[in-house]
């Protein structure tokens, strides 16, 4: 499987995975900064949330790492949570921002 087939796997799974507090998905929501797909089956995730006082701050990276953990090409995950840049409302997806109303 090439790089580019398991990050849309990853992706995929990504879109599974909702934001407690908006009904978005966290890749559509743009709480994904970065995929990296490392040698020895490892991934490297970063990421932020809404906010430092998110109450999704231990929640969401655990529910990540086992969602990808359950991808048969992925034995470890590296999860890094950042805050700069900050996470605003422009990075959410475009057509989703719309239904949303803002």
């Amino acid at each position: 499987m090439t790089k580019v087939e398991k990050n849309k796997q990853i992706i995929t799974v990504l879109k599974t995975i909702l934001d407690p507090e908006l009904p978005v998905n966290i890749w559509d929501l743009g709480l994904i900064y970065g995929i990296e797909i490392l040698e020895n089956n490892r991934v490297k995730i970063i990421m932020t949330l809404t906010s430092p006082n998110c109450p999704a701050i231990d929640i969401l990276p655990e529910q990540i790492e086992d969602s990808l953990l359950n991808l048969d090409f992925i034995d470890e995950v590296d999860l890094r949570l950042v805050w700069d840049p900050p996470w605003n409302k422009d990075l959410i997806d475009e057509e989703i921002r719309f239904e949303l109303g803002m």
